[in-house]
């Protein structure tokens, strides 16, 4: 497989999307939530299984995180969060929250041999 995937996060989205991390999230009063489901998820229910980091071409400083994500009810699905002066404090620290024993690169598809 080709180590140079895509230059965009929406390269990436839709590469995990085809390997089946479909489900869609969105965080609300300091949980995450499952978009089609009744879910709602705290840092200890969330394992990232890969994360890629993006700079923007016009101004370094416009900077984005994709983290792939599995939750412990069995969605998996991508999460993209603003990263630097932009971010979203609260939804970064939920995201710094979850487990280092709950962080890997096992579904990174940079890594993936294929």
């Amino acid at each position: 497989m080709d180590n140079e995937f895509a230059k965009h996060e929406k390269d990436y989205m839709k590469t995990y999307e085809e390997k089946g991390y479909t489900a869609g999230f969105h965080f609300k009063e300091g949980k995450l939530l499952g978009n089609d489901s009744s879910n709602v998820y705290e840092p200890a229910d969330l394992t990232i299984v890969a994360e890629h980091r993006y700079e923007g071409m016009s101004d370094p400083s416009d900077m984005s995180i994709l983290y792939i994500i599995e939750t412990n009810k069995g969605e998996k699905g991508t999460m993209l969060l603003g990263f630097g002066p932009n971010s979203d404090l609260e939804l970064s620290e939920f995201f710094n929250s979850i487990p280092e024993s709950q962080i890997s690169d096992k579904a990174n598809i940079n890594l993936d041999e294929n």
